[in-house]
C-alpha cells in the first residue's frame, strides 16, 4: 500500500523526533520511521539513565568539523535556553552538575515522553519496529519502502545517527543514503571513546580502577577532567574528550599536576629534603599511581639526593607526560562518531543537500561532533529544528 506525506523521517532519536514534531507542528504531514521497535533508546542510556539533555556552555568552538563554521547558525537559532524551556514547559525536574552539563533529576524517559507528546501535538505517524527495505527518488518524490508499504513524501529527512553503540541497533545506513544519492562522507571513526595502550605502558593497566584529576591534551584538544586508568588503557571524561582529537599514531599527553607551579619540585626540596619522590607525589595523586609514577621517574633516594636539573625534568615529564595510545576501544565503547555526511553538502540553514532538494541530513549522521557534556543533545535539538522549520 501506498501513504503519502509531505515528509518521511528516518531515526526516531533525539534529531528524529525533534524534526518530526516541529514539522508536524507546522501542518506538515510527517511520518517517523524507525527500525527499532521504540523510539529514543540512546536517550534512555543517557547520562546513566538521566539524559544530559544540554550544555549551557554550547558554542560553536565546541564542535568538531571539517567546516568548524558549519554548526553556528543552526546552534544560533536553537540555543541551550531554548530547549530548557520545552523542558520546563513539561515541569522536568533537571540539575546542573559540573561544566554546564544539564540532567533530568527523574529518568532519561521524560525526555522521550516529552518528545512523543511533541510529535503526538503535531500529528505525527509512526513506523516503528519494520527496517527500510529501499528508498528511490523520482520526480521530486522519494519513495520509501517498509515492509510491505510504501511511504512517499517530497521531503526526506535522514535522521539515523552514526555507527557508535552497535548494541543499541546504530549502523551506518545514513552513509548509504548519502553515497546512493552522491553526497560525499568524512571517515567516521569513534569519538568520546577510552584509549587503550600497549607495550612499555602496560604497566599503567596495574592501575585499573585509580582515577585522578588532570589535563589531558591531544591534537588541538585539551581539557582538565578526571581520567581513569582502566585494564585496557585510559578513560574517564578528560581521556573521552581527548580522544575526538586523537587520531593513530599521536601522542596524548597528561598533566597529572595541574596545579603545581613551575619549580615546584625543587621548593619541595628546599622545605622538606628527606621526603622522597614518591612521598611528594603522593600528597596530590593516589597512592597507587604516586608509586607507579615515582618508578618510572626513576629517582631513587630523599629529594635532597636529586640534582635541581633532575627535578626539573621530572617536573616537566609530570606535566605533560607522553601516552602512545595503540587504538581506541571502537564503536562498541564510543559514545558518538566524528566524520559523517560532508557539511560541503548541506546547507547550514536548513540541512539539506544542495545537489538532492528535498532531501536533510541532520543530528549524529552529519560530520559536526560536539564534545562530551549535553553538546551532541544540543545539536541533535538544534540541526532538527533548523530543517524542521525549513518545510
Amino acid at each position: 500500500m501506498i501513504h503519502d506525506y509531505d515528509a518521511i523521517v528516518l531515526g526516531a532519536g533525539a534529531a528524529g523526533m525533534m524534526a518530526a514534531a516541529v514539522a508536524g507542528q507546522n501542518g506538515v504531514r510527517v511520518l517517523l520511521v524507525d527500525h527499532a521497535d521504540e523510539p529514543g533508546k540512546k536517550i534512555l542510556i543517557s547520562g546513566g539513565g538521566r539524559c544530559n539533555f544540554t550544555n549551557v556552555h554550547t558554542a560553536p568552538d565546541r564542535f568538531l568539523s571539517t567546516n568548524p563554521h558549519f554548526a553556528r547558525s543552526a546552534l544560533a537559532r536553537y540555543t541551550a535556553a531554548d530547549f530548557i524551556a520545552l523542558v520546563d514547559g513539561y515541569r522536568i525536574a533537571w540539575h546542573e552538575k559540573t561544566l554546564g552539563q544539564l540532567f533530568c533529576d527523574g529518568s532519561a524517559r521524560q525526555i522521550v515522553t516529552m518528545l512523543r507528546n511533541e510529535c503526538a501535538g503535531g500529528g505525527v505517524d509512526w513506523s516503528l519496529g519494520r527496517a527500510v527495505a529501499a528508498i528511490d527518488h523520482a520526480d521530486g518524490r522519494f519513495s520509501v519502502r517498509i515492509g510491505s508499504d510504501t511511504a512517499v513524501a517530497p521531503k526526506l529527512v535522514v535522521a539515523t545517527g552514526g555507527p557508535s553503540i552497535p548494541q543499541m541497533g546504530a549502523t551506518g545506513f545514513a552513509y548509504d543514503v548519502a553515497r546512493q544519492f552522491g553526497l560525499k562522507v568524512v571517515e567516521p571513526r569513534p569519538a568520546l571513546v577510552p584509549l587503550t595502550l600497549g607495550g612499555d605502558e602496560a604497566l599503567f593497566k596495574t592501575l585499573s580502577g585509580v582515577a585522578t584529576e588532570v589535563v589531558a591534551s591531544a591534537g588541538k584538544g585539551s581539557f582538565r577532567e578526571a581520567a581513569l586508568f582502566t585494564h585496557r588503557g585510559l578513560s574517564g571524561p578528560a581521556i573521552l574528550q581527548a580522544s575526538s582529537y586523537w587520531r593513530h599514531g599521536d601522542t596524548v599527553a597528561i598533566d597529572f599536576t595541574p596545579d603545581r607551579p613551575d619549580g615546584w619540585l625543587v621548593e619541595q626540596k628546599r622545605l622538606h629534603p628527606r621526603m622522597g619522590v614518591q612521598s611528594v607525589l603522593g600528597q596530590t595523586l593516589p597512592g597507587r599511581l604516586a608509586e607507579a609514577l615515582a618508578d618510572k621517574i626513576a629517582l631513587t633516594g630523599n629529594l635532597a639526593d636529586q640534582s635541581d636539573k633532575a627535578l626539573a625534568a621530572a617536573e616537566a615529564r609530570l606535566a605533560a607526560w607522553p601516552f602512545h595510545p595503540n587504538g581506541s576501544e571502537g564503536f562498541m565503547k564510543a559514545e558518538v562518531t566524528i566524520g559523517g555526511i560532508s557539511t560541503d553538502a548541506l546547507s547550514q540553514q536548513t540541512m539539506e543537500a544542495k545537489a538532492v532538494p528535498g532531501l536533510h541530513f541532520i543530528g549524529e549522521a552529519v560530520d559536526v561532533t560536539g564534545w562530551l557534556g549535553g553538546y551532541n543533545f544540543q545539536w541533535a535539538w538544534a540541526s532538527a529544528v533548523a530543517c524542521g522549520k525549513a518545510f
